[in-house]
């Protein structure tokens, strides 16, 4: 090769090395990295097979691709068709390296090994290649073996090559240009493994620590166990089958894969707020419960009533007023006592509504006196009365403030972070699961045309995981008809995006994730066109 035409062939090789460096880069899937890596060294060295190992956890080396052009084998990698061969392991035994193995060496050492004829070499034993030849016909001659080295000089594989061909189609060895090209080659794919891998060891870490965070508020009230976990699986499964919908409203609607992560990584973080919630109000169960259920107080109060009309009573008898009037008077106190205290207890469990006449009683009741500490009071504190009266749930309003919050919080805490261009959006579509469409919802009032999609998504799972869980305080889990219904007025009141809740149902999202995640006597038949409005 004269001087121009070496100069030129260097250039070439130069911007091959360069091209396939930029490739490596940017290749996303580990698979077509690994292939690429050895289809270029294919191009170097015209190598007839060609095999790709990483290093796994355990320290061994796994085998990756195993490509033998004149045997037509394709193993691993892309192909979708496993390797049948074991890890090579690296040490015979906790103190012996296994040396006799080349790539064994390579990998231990960090060397290149470059054989001009395995049947003639007598520093690695190649008995296995042998009875391979020999059971297949193939003649294994020249390898060369390179280690990959991370950016840390670890090893992390090992690239293989054997039977180098020239021009002509003959097996020729591996020369030290070959040599060091392909070097150089597995340096940059060891690089872009690397990188990637880092890329994915700190997407893992990020998602482990977002389900440590979520973990942690559902662990945090033992009646909200599990909210956290399962309304990313509704949300994800709602955005599916809004995917796949062909017309209406939402036909264009689609989702890359980046976009469904994005989604899947603010289904879980949609309550992170609720770290900064108290707990006494987030596992507020009765009406009456603070730190401890106050009905006990109330309990004691009116044993103390008791006590106070059988002293009434008694004296009476000791001052010889013996009639039955009196006994009846008594008893009938004892009774009302009895009855009122039933009718406290079942008010302090929180409904879905409390009438007016109700709320009256407990006012009513309220005003019985009672001497304690010498000092007449009512029966009852006004701020008992409130809670008492609370006429849906068991939160009173300032409470319910508290609790919404979590959501300005989550909001907060989430713009805070700094997000890769691909997570941009998480704060919006996290924050806006209590947002209505008729822009009645919180924290910042918007309307149907403000939301996203995937906002309005994860405001109906976040709606169906409430209504069909059984772990509440105050309500047990709706059988589906139930949930179902009480969905459908929400539709119907603007407050979820009625297109979307058509989806819900017609797709069958409910009833798959129900089947997996209700308990089996809360799944009943739902009327579905009823629930969507077509009947």
């Amino acid at each position: 090769m004269d001087a121009l035409n070496r100069i030129k062939f260097l250039e070439d090789r130069l911007h091959r090395l360069s091209e396939i460096g930029m490739a490596l880069s940017t290749e996303k899937n580990t698979d077509r990295l690994f292939e690429m890596i050895l289809e270029e060294a294919k191009n170097i060295t015209k190598a007839d097979g060609r095999t790709l190992y990483s290093v796994n956890k355990d320290g061994d080396l796994d085998f990756e691709i195993l490509r033998n052009d004149s045997m037509n084998t394709f193993l691993g990698g892309t192909s979708g068709i496993d390797i049948p061969y074991y890890p090579v392991h690296l040490w015979l035994d906790d103190k012996t390296p296994n040396q006799k193995n080349v790539s064994a060496y390579v990998a231990l050492t960090g060397k290149t090994v470059n054989i001009k004829d395995a049947y003639k070499e007598e520093g690695f034993d190649f008995e296995g290649t042998k009875n391979f030849d020999k059971k297949s016909g193939y003649h294994s001659k020249s390898f060369l073996t390179v280690p990959l080295k991370n950016h840390e000089n670890e090893i992390i594989g090992v690239m293989q090559l054997i039977n180098a061909m020239n021009d002509k189609g003959e097996v020729i060895s591996f020369n030290r240009e070959m040599q060091e090209q392909v070097e150089s080659l597995a340096s940059q794919g060891a690089v872009a493994l690397t990188n990637k891998r880092l890329v994915e060891e700190l997407k893992t870490l990020f998602e482990a620590f977002i389900k440590l965070i979520a973990t942690a508020i559902d662990k945090k009230s033992e009646y909200t166990g599990g909210h956290c976990e399962r309304v990313p699986v509704i949300t994800m499964m709602l955005a599916d089958a809004v995917a796949k919908i062909k017309k209406g409203k939402y036909k264009d609607f689609s989702m890359t894969k980046e976009e469904r992560y994005e989604l899947y990584i603010a289904a879980w973080l949609h309550d992170c707020g609720k770290v900064a919630t108290p707990p006494h109000v987030v596992d507020k169960g009765t009406k009456l419960e603070t730190i401890f259920d106050r009905i006990e107080l109330i309990k004691t109060r009116m044993e103390l009533l008791k006590r106070d009309a059988e002293i009434a009573f008694l004296k009476r008898q000791l001052n010889g007023n013996t009639e039955k009037e009196y006994d009846n008077e008594y008893f009938e106190a004892i009774e009302k006592i009895n009855d009122d205290m039933n009718f406290i207890e079942q008010c302090n469990v929180g409904g879905e509504y409390m009438a007016e006449d109700l709320q009256d009683r407990i006012k009513s009741i309220s005003a019985n006196k009672l001497i304690l500490n010498n000092q007449s009071q009512n029966l009852l504190t006004d701020e008992e009365v409130s809670n008492l009266n609370i006429p849906k749930g068991t939160l009173l309003p300032e409470e319910r403030e508290i609790i919404n919050d979590h959501i300005v919080i989550t909001i907060e805490m989430l713009e805070q972070l700094p997000y890769p261009k691909n997570l941009r959006n998480v704060p919006e579509f996290a924050g806006g699961h209590h947002e209505k469409m008729d822009g009645t919802g919180y924290p910042k009032g918007l309307s149907e045309s403000q939301m996203s999609t995937q906002a309005k998504i994860m405001a109906i799972a976040d709606i169906y995981e409430a209504l069909t869980a059984a772990d509440r305080p105050y309500k047990d889990g709706k059988k589906l008809s139930q949930a179902m219904r009480i969905m459908g007025f929400m539709k119907n009141d603007y407050h979820i995006d009625e297109d979307l809740f058509e989806i819900f149902v017609t797709s069958g999202v409910y009833r798959e994730y129900a089947e997996k995640h209700v308990a089996k006597n809360q799944i009943d038949e739902v009327d579905e066109l009823s629930v969507v409005g077509k009947k």
